[in-house]
């Protein structure tokens, strides 16, 4: 299996099915093509929530705003799995999450740096280079691919983190990570915080919102803060977006406090 993840639309992903098509039989999954354009951490956050959900696999990843320049290209094995892409960060928050999750405490990340022939063209490395990369890792075998040939290995990459919130007797201090497409905004204040106040009311940047355990136990239309699938807290809207009535955006520092 071979997924694919983009922030390029249509139609572009179909050049890279086509190089990988002539490479390799593997299976073919797009994860999105829509991630928001050129967002690299937006991107990862979104890589690191979904790609544990599949079985052992080759990820192939292009969300890539310095297409062209002198950044590496990488494939960094994590357990069972190898992620392929730029070297801008995109990939570590997943193959550290892969990593973890892996049985053996041999199963830990292996960076290694993809050599290519300058490719035809230079900007879209997608088709060029990172779909050719994964094919021939998936031919290999995600295991058994080693540095040889065209794949170096690497100790030092470029690195992304979240930043962490500030949890304090009376809230947090945070910020939102990723808003999704209903609106939600996603931010990096653990869910656990909060599960124990649901029922209870808060604030956000001084905006006043009950906490719940799902969005329908208020009205339609009206605010809530709640705990999203990534465990994290999420600022919604129940039918109605919650970026907009918290007024707040991707990047977006929030202060939430009991009441």
């Amino acid at each position: 299996m071979i997924t694919l993840s983009s922030d390029f639309g249509t139609p572009y992903p179909a050049a890279m099915k086509g190089v990988l098509a002539s490479g390799t039989d593997a299976r073919l999954i797009d994860v999105s093509h829509e991630f928001p354009r050129q967002d690299v951490r937006a991107a990862a956050f979104w890589l690191r929530e979904v790609l544990p959900h599949f079985p052992p696999a080759v990820h192939l990843v292009v969300v890539d705003p310095g297409v062209g320049t002198d950044r590496a290209a990488l494939a960094i094995r994590a357990g069972e799995h190898v992620l392929v892409g730029p070297d801008n960060g995109v990939l570590l928050p997943a193959a550290r999450k892969l990593a973890d999750a892996a049985d053996s405490e041999a199963d830990a990340i292996e960076g290694f740096e993809y050599a290519y022939d300058d490719p035809e063209s230079v900007t879209f490395h997608g088709r060029d280079v990172f779909a050719p990369a994964a094919a021939t890792i998936h031919e290999a075998g995600r295991s058994q691919f080693e540095a040889g040939d065209r794949f170096g290995p690497v100790e030092a990459y470029e690195g992304l983190t979240f930043p962490d919130p500030t949890i304090r007797e009376d809230g947090a201090d945070g910020e939102v990570l990723v808003v999704d497409d209903f609106g939600n905004a996603i931010t990096n204040v653990p869910g656990e915080i909060l599960t124990e106040r649901f029922g209870e009311a808060v604030t956000v940047n001084g905006v006043w919102a009950p906490a719940k355990r799902t969005y329908a136990m208020v009205e339609a239309d009206n605010r809530l803060v709640t705990v999203g699938s990534h465990g994290n807290v999420e600022l919604a809207v129940n039918q109605g977006r919650g970026d907009e009535r918290f007024s707040v955006s991707t990047g977006s520092r929030i202060r939430l406090r009991w009441t």
